[in-house]
């Protein structure tokens, strides 16, 4: 037992207490990878069989972690283990069992874009307005029917469903979903979705496999169990049924995915499923200073429903959270840049110890452009990944239409690529032919001379015969050896080294990097099977952790607050901290929505381990046009004595020359020489709640006037905006609009009848 002294007394229960449903509520930065590991590693020291284990994750990097921490504590056992992420295991298992509704074992898996290729196809052939029916619509829309099970002819059945898509004008969907499914099937092709929803399908219909898989995985864990959608967690109740060992870990505090099909409710309601329920609460964070935990503490306070706990932090109490204020969103750019560059000289910290977080991506604009004039080395996460490059994603292509011919996305796609005279009005002929007959478009073009006029059926006939020359060689060759053969003898390989080009040269290296990787796959020792189609399916299920290439490079990191979920910092700044941006506008219709925003800024604020910064605008452009902000109700909710204010931005100056300076610290307007400013910050007055309260303290006596009067040139007071004077006055009673200068922070336009504004020396 010496392998659990290790673990604090809650961590250690935890690990211990193995039979029987169980709940780790892990709070952010305790330990939750940990804990798992120690888990599945005292129950194989146990006696438990490690083929009776499943343990499902929500990335494959996280799966791999687990898995070298287990084999570091049992040895070789590990390998038995069935880990991975939902979609991978259960693509596993459907592999086996996938003749049984309907499916060949080597069904292709289609990522997002080639489900978007077919929405597309079928919109067309329908003749449908591409605006109203736009492809991430339907898309969205049939994810959201399959996760939660409702399979097209349930949606067509529906009555609440098609009146929804009657008033929304979009009568057609449920055709459309029926079109899509049945065209996937005959190209013998999964979409992502597709992957839970034929597994339930699989589970329900057919009892003897339920029962096979309820008494082969007699122990389940499940990581990031918040996260979990109504179709995961169907399967997972099934699974579970049997023997109830069933073992789930997350953090109702950070669940931030609703919008992906997340149901918080299956963490919260859990009990409720198992009443024997064993619950264990990992309260202490090791990742983050006092401060930072105690803020996190004070906004999550804020929701209402959540499972209460108290987490705590044993490091040091840690610098105080600097809020800045800037009166532009290019502004705060510069100042959040500035900080960094400052953070990093003096404390002689690493590019890559800087995060910087935001709720939307058209935010990395205006930080995007201050890193870049100051020449700071930064990286955009989220962007296009490895493979999803053009390049790669064609010779992927090659590779899956050789294991699975019925595959029309990846058919379409390579036919003609390289040009081998099949265009498009053959390729719309095959497809015509095979609808025509009933048949697959693969079946049209191994028999040319059957289906096909004209002289095109030589250079169709010679395709097919490259294809099925490359499925007779995958049935011996490694996967490197035939990933070379197909890359060669396709013509891609040649098409792209004859590219002279920069972008020609990029393209071939990048595909070099792929047969590269494919060559790193076939020479693993720790998996059996190192076939082409293997590594084709790990392609596939890759996550967007995966897929990042360039992970450990000296940078600074900007993403979305989405995309830190489980990653962590030195030094975070989250920017943009304003009403209708976060939380986001859409957020406001309903409490659930609203705390779900909340539990996002919880997640961005326990990302950072030693300093975090917060910043907003008071003014932004938004459509090109120029709009004024509020600061965000979130920043009310933080306790303010723990944070400290850099109230000290700088306004653009509207006349005179613009310089920056030599140590590029800050901008200043002077027409002779450049002066430095020195930074002055103003730190929080103790008791007060609100940090807006810290920019102005009402006046003793205020208190709202009666504004039916107000004239331009008064000066007035406003409750947290402070004094200022009024510019102009427009619209007519009782909707007139002022336009107020205040002079801590820059221009407003208010509404006086809720304004509440007090008329100074009136």
């Amino acid at each position: 037992m010496d392998y659990l002294a290790g673990l604090n007394p809650e961590q250690r229960g935890a690990v211990q207490h193995i039979n029987g449903p169980v709940m780790i509520i892990a709070g952010a930065g305790s330990g939750k990878t940990r804990v798992i590991t120690y888990r599945v590693a005292h129950l194989i020291r146990s006696g438990v069989d490690s083929f009776n284990i499943l343990v499902l994750t929500f990335t494959n990097k996280a799966a791999r972690e687990m898995r070298e921490r287990i084999t570091n504590l049992v040895g070789p056992e590990a390998k038995n283990i069935w880990m991975g992420t939902f979609h991978s295991v259960f693509a596993k298992i459907l592999r086996v069992e996938a003749d049984k509704i309907g499916y060949p074992s080597n069904f292709t898996i289609y990522d997002t874009d080639d489900s978007k290729s077919v929405i597309r196809a079928i919109l067309k052939e329908m003749s449908l307005d591409d605006k109203l029916y736009s492809v991430n619509f339907v898309l969205n829309r049939i994810s959201a029917a399959k996760n939660n099970l409702v399979s097209w002819m349930e949606y067509q059945k529906n009555d609440q469903i098609q009146a929804d898509d009657i008033s929304s004008n979009r009568p057609q969907m449920g055709v459309i979903y029926q079109t899509y499914v049945q065209r996937c099937f005959r190209a013998g092709a999964m979409d992502f979705d597709d992957l839970l929803f034929k597994t339930n399908e699989l589970l329900k219909q057919y009892p003897e496999v339920l029962n096979k898989y309820q008494h082969k995985f007699k122990y389940l864990m499940v990581d990031e169990y918040q996260d979990t959608n109504f179709s995961q967690y169907l399967i997972v109740k099934k699974l579970a049924a049997v023997n109830e060992n069933i073992c789930v870990v997350g953090d109702d505090a950070q669940s931030i995915y609703a919008f992906r099909g997340a149901n918080i409710q299956n963490i919260l309601n859990f009990e409720k499923d198992y009443p024997d329920l064993k619950v264990f609460k990992l309260e202490q964070n090791y990742r983050s200073t006092q401060n930072i935990v105690n803020v996190a503490n004070s906004i999550i306070a804020n929701n209402k429903d959540q499972l209460k706990k108290n987490v705590f932090s044993e490091k040091d109490q840690g610098d105080k959270i600097k809020v800045l204020r800037a009166f532009s969103d290019n502004e705060e750019g510069k100042s959040v840049a500035e900080d960094i560059m400052q953070q990093r000289s003096s404390k002689g910290m690493k590019w890559s110890d800087f995060a910087i977080l935001y709720r939307t991506n058209a935010q990395s604009r205006s930080m995007e452009e201050a890193l870049r004039k100051l020449g700071m080395p930064y990286k955009i996460y989220g962007g296009l990944s490895f493979y999803q490059r053009k390049e790669i994603k064609d010779l992927i292509a090659y590779f899956r239409l050789t294991f699975n011919p019925n595959d029309e996305e990846a058919l379409k796609r390579v036919i003609n690529y390289p040009r081998r005279g099949i265009g498009d009005t053959t390729i719309d002929k095959i497809i015509v032919a095979a609808d025509q007959h009933g048949i697959t478009p693969w079946e049209v073009i191994i028999s040319p001379e059957r289906y096909l006029e004209g002289r095109v059926s030589g250079s169709v006939n010679a395709f097919a015969t490259m294809i099925q020359s490359f499925q007779v060689l995958t049935k011996t060759q490694t996967a490197y050896e035939a990933a070379l053969y197909i890359a060669q003898h396709s013509g891609l390989l040649k098409d792209l080294y004859e590219d002279k080009s920069v972008e020609g040269l990029n393209r071939y290296e990048n595909i070099q990097e792929l047969l590269n990787g494919i060559k790193e796959f076939s020479e693993r020792e720790d998996i059996e099977e190192k076939g082409l189609d293997v590594f084709m399916q790990d392609v596939a299920l890759l996550t967007n952790d995966d897929k990042d290439k360039d992970k450990d490079a000296d940078t600074i990191s900007l993403m979305t607050i989405h995309s830190s979920k489980g990653l962590e910092f030195p030094h975070v700044y989250v920017v943009g901290l304003e009403e209708n941006l976060f939380p986001s506008q859409m957020s406001l219709n309903s409490r659930s929505d609203l705390e779900e925003e909340r539990r996002l800024f919880y997640v961005a604020v326990t990302r950072a381990e030693h300093k975090l910064t917060i910043s907003y605008a008071t003014s932004r452009f938004k459509f090109g046009t120029l709009i004024n902000c509020e600061p965000s109700r979130f920043l009310d909710e933080i306790d303010a004595k723990y944070l400290e204010l850099d109230f000290t931005a700088r306004k653009e100056p509207s006349v005179g020359s613009l310089n920056y300076d030599d140590e590029r610290t800050s901008w200043s307007r002077n027409d002779d020489k450049f002066s430095k400013p020195k930074p002055k910050t103003v730190s929080a007055p103790p008791k007060t709640t609100s940090i807006l309260a810290k920019a102005h303290v009402p006046s003793a006596n205020f208190k709202p006037s009666d504004t039916s009067n107000l004239q331009v040139g008064m000066e007035v007071e406003h409750e947290r905006f402070g004094f200022g004077k009024v510019i102009s006055l427009e619209g007519n009673k009782p909707d007139i609009k002022a336009t107020i200068f205040f002079k801590e922070i820059g221009q407003k336009q208010l509404l006086l009848k809720f304004a509440k504004l007090s008329i100074v020396n009136l």
